[in-house]
């Protein structure tokens, strides 16, 4: 349950394939500077084909969107390699979650599930968490869709309501999410979230307070910017101060004594009322997670109806990328020894900075065309742009519009900024690419270019 989003994989000109073929196979990736084959782009309205995916099959439909670039990326599960930063942070969360806060029985009181599998349906994704019918985050534009029915995951609150129907009140869920969004070094269309649900009986909320077994976590009452019609403001409270305060410690933890915190009301369907929280970090506010009260409505569907409860998600890039200074999300998925050595800590807690290998000059090349009548999304041409382009392609901006004054048709024009993260790109290289991204852009969103 974050507020948040990505960039993506590359080809270039025939002069390379020798030299790197064999990173292009391991990535299911095309040969560089060939023409995109059909299959590589979302499929549309493919009744009768079928969808291969970890093991299972799934009937494409009119709602099918994803691209091989993204299907290549399942199942790669950077949050469990053995040190990747993703990994170091996950250890972090998950060591100090279990030193801090015990059971019973002296056992860890949160359960971790980080080898869920990222394939949810529409239910799981949408429905359980009380997202509306047509609220815009369903929208097909913003998501990767197997069909109407299944989809990547967009974020780790889909496993929500199924581990609380399961019966458990502590738990964190780690893993991969999809979705499609702009292309610059801060987002990529897949990236990693740690969910974080507590719940509350009565007892357990109320057993450190004078007088608590006369105080109630429910009432019949109506709905303020501070509590649920369903909940007391008493319970309210000390949920919400259990809340802050652990993540206060948690942020603590990661961060580093004397950090500064502060609140942000804000609003999450399945929260309320719902936060995100952002700490000073170098004399910068940053945003780092979001969280709330769980819905009641959510908690009362999956069984826990006597208990009360707050739920948490954070980015595990976000935080990476601040607390080891790495500079493009891309460089998540480098395989390369230069980046992967440097997180080879013998201590998970140790302190690391990214040292760059060197930062390689752009080229910049634009694109400019007229947009279709109709059915033309950004989303659509930035899952081009990822497809043909790849982690070649560091940003994309939209630096013009226009309409014209007679025919009333719209054009835009976008620089699509090249850079290899491991060597100098050359505009002859990158022509290719470019080429290529505008007869995708031409043949499958109708557009009409402006070359």
């Amino acid at each position: 349950m974050v507020c948040l989003a990505f960039i993506r994989a590359a080809h270039e000109h025939l002069y390379l394939v020798r030299k790197v073929s064999h990173v292009c196979r391991c990535h299911q990736h095309r040969a560089w500077g060939s023409r995109p084959a059909a299959s590589q782009f979302a499929v549309q309205g493919a009744p009768g084909r079928v969808l291969e995916l970890l093991g299972k099959s799934y009937p494409q439909d009119d709602h099918t969107n994803l691209t091989q670039k993204v299907l290549s990326k399942v199942g790669r599960n950077l949050h469990n390699q053995k040190f990747h930063p993703l990994w170091l942070i996950k250890e972090r969360v998950k060591e100090h979650f279990y030193q801090q806060y015990m059971g019973r029985s002296r056992t860890p009181l949160f359960s971790v599930y980080d080898q869920l599998s990222p394939v949810v349906t529409t239910w799981q994704n949408f429905d359980s968490l009380l997202i509306p019918a047509d609220h815009p985050s369903r929208k097909k534009g913003d998501n990767y869709y197997l069909n109407r029915g299944h989809m990547l995951r967009a974020h780790t609150s889909a496993h929500q309501w199924d581990l609380l129907h399961a019966g458990l009140n502590a738990f964190l869920v780690v893993g991969d999410v999809y979705r499609r969004d702009q292309i610059d070094s801060q987002h990529y269309p897949v990236f990693h979230q740690l969910e974080g649900v507590r719940l509350f009986s009565k007892h357990e909320l109320f057993a450190g307070v004078k007088d608590g077994e006369s105080l109630q976590l429910f009432e019949e009452s109506s709905r303020s910017a501070h509590k649920q019609e369903t909940h007391t403001m008493e319970a309210v409270k000390l949920v919400e101060f259990d809340l802050k305060q652990v993540l206060t410690r948690l942020v603590t933890h990661l961060f580093g004594d004397g950090l500064e915190v502060r609140w942000v009301d804000c609003y999450f369907p399945f929260t309320h009322p719902s936060f995100e929280m952002e700490i000073n970090f170098r004399g910068e506010w940053l945003e780092v997670l979001g969280c709330g009260v769980m819905e009641q409505q959510l908690v009362n569907s999956a069984g826990a109806q006597d208990r009360i409860g707050w739920a948490f998600g954070l980015g595990l890039e976000r935080l990476a990328m601040v607390l080891y200074d790495i500079p493009d999300i891309r460089l998540f998925w480098s395989e390369d020894e230069r980046f992967l050595k440097q997180f080879r800590l013998s201590d998970i807690n140790q302190s690391v900075k990214f040292q760059p290998f060197s930062k390689y000059p752009a080229v910049f090349n634009d694109i400019s065309f007229w947009l279709p009548s109709e059915n033309y999304t950004e989303n659509d041409f930035y899952d081009i742009v990822r497809t043909v382009g790849g982690d070649l392609v560091e940003k994309v901006d939209l630096i013009d519009k226009f309409e014209h004054p007679k025919t009333h048709r719209t054009s835009h024009c976008y620089r699509i900024t090249y850079r290899h993260m491991e060597r100098t790109l050359s505009q002859r290289e990158v022509s290719s690419v470019h080429q290529a991204v505008q007869e995708a852009a031409v043949q499958l969103l109708g557009v009409e270019g402006r070359f």
